[in-house]
């Protein structure tokens, strides 16, 4: 992509409205812009790295089997009137009445809808076990929408509803869910705590929020340090035996300021770690709250009847893009991994209008683009410091530099986004580095 084409809209001072860095830096290089209060447009850039995000939250839900499928944003009430969560669900849900006076709402979660669904469907144990996602945009009306994407009313999320014949079954899904989020949060470069947590208005048994630390957080958690340290979480085998890798987390303490036990913290010494956390993930296991309610019941191998078991699993995709920015920034911008980045690399013509920096960078731009390397060329005609802000800014993982003295001497300034580390080489040399 070409940024003399690309919308791009920056801002060099900081936005009065953005109380925090990610939301800050969001608003600075053109990533969103707000429509309303809690509620914004994705430019170009922004969505970039949410459609990166969407996609790892959705190949990890493929690889254990979960299916996806795609439900509405407006709900009928009556949906929420049998498990008897409208009314109790408060002003936080978006109610709506359509032209014929039918009650309907914004969908704030949907595991009315996809247990209705389920339960019209499934009919035999042989049915069993299904697990079911959706990746949607999804409505709370927050009273004071704050901090940009990490707490807007309108959010992209996704979720997933996993059924199975018994407790058993269900324990199985829930661990799968875990050890697939621990993955996903690896790939985006994250190191995502799961702690032990109140099941709030899902309600449920056995539930975990997935935190990431920052100063910027909603609450304070307490964890064992073990849980951040990169010597011990490396000698966990994410392939391995699922319970095994889950009993490995939760042995360790980790809990959320709902859950906090300070007895337990008192006794851990230096080996406790209270700081402020983002929650970017939730699971929960809660039985057959929805499914009775429903009627989801199959047939057994015996005849009998059986209620299905239910578990309920959320990713905050728009909330991470937020979250993974907190995690990850310096003075000048942002630093993204390149797993969820909006291209992998800048490259910068330092002359515009120069014949041989310009083929230079023709030449360089093309090989890159034909070498499947996603590609963003500054060709502005602007001031080198301008072009080295903005770049450094939007946060790319590399840079490639090229000016009139570069290309007397054959080489390009190669720079990594997140160290500083600088160093001449050849443009074929930085192809290489940047295809291996």
């Amino acid at each position: 992509m070409r940024l003399s084409r690309f919308f791009m809209p920056t801002i060099k001072e900081t936005p009065s409205e953005a109380q925090i860095v990610s939301h800050r830096l969001m608003l600075r290089a053109g990533m969103i812009r707000q429509s309303s209060a809690g509620i914004y447009s994705w430019l170009p850039l922004g969505l970039r790295v949410l459609r990166k995000i969407e996609q790892i939250v959705r190949e990890e839900q493929d690889a254990i089997g979960a299916q996806e499928m795609l439900m509405p944003t407006i709900q009928p009430a009556d949906l929420w009137r049998k498990s008897e969560r409208y009314d109790a669900y408060g002003p936080e849900m978006l109610r709506i009445t359509d032209r014929h006076d039918r009650d309907m709402l914004y969908g704030p979660t949907n595991e009315e809808q996809v247990t209705e669904i389920f339960a019209d469907a499934a009919k035999s144990y042989r049915d069993l076990p299904k697990m079911l996602y959706h990746i949607q945009w999804k409505f709370r009306d927050e009273v004071r929408p704050r901090f940009g994407v990490m707490r807007g009313r309108e959010f992209f999320m996704k979720d997933a509803y996993s059924f199975d014949l018994d407790f058993e079954g269900a324990k199985r899904s829930y661990n799968k869910q875990f050890v697939a989020y621990l993955k996903t949060f690896k790939r985006m470069g994250l190191t995502a705590i799961p702690m032990k947590a109140d099941s709030g208005p899902i309600g449920g048994d056995m539930s975990h929020e997935f935190v990431i630390l920052a100063d910027t957080g909603e609450s304070e958690v307490g964890c064992h340090r073990d849980l951040l340290e990169n010597e011990w979480l490396n000698t966990i085998d994410l392939e391995g035996d699922l319970q095994v890798v889950v009993d490995s987390f939760t042995d360790k303490y980790a809990a959320t300021d709902d859950e906090r036990d300070l007895d337990i913290e008192g006794s851990l010494g230096d080996d406790l770690v209270v700081a402020r956390g983002i929650e970017v993930g939730h699971i929960f296991f809660f039985g057959t709250k929805y499914s009775k309610a429903f009627n989801a019941v199959v047939t057994g191998p015996g005849g009998d009847e059986i209620t299905a078991e239910m578990g309920s699993y959320g990713i905050g995709v728009s909330r991470l893009v937020g979250g993974i920015i907190e995690a990850s920034h310096d003075d000048d911008g942002i630093i993204w991994p390149e797993s969820v980045a909006p291209f992998k690399v800048g490259l910068i013509n330092l002359k515009v209008g120069d014949d041989e920096c310009d083929k230079a960078c023709e030449d360089l731009y093309r090989q890159l683009q034909d070498a499947g390397i996603e590609v963003l060329l500054d060709d502005r005609d602007a001031r080198a410091g301008a072009k080295f802000a903005d770049m450094d800014l939007i946060g790319l993982p590399w840079q490639v530099v090229i000016g009139p003295k570069a290309v007397e001497a054959g080489v390009v300034e190669f720079k990594n986004r997140a160290s500083g580390d600088r160093q001449e080489i050849s443009a074929e040399a930085a192809i290489a580095q940047l295809t291996a």
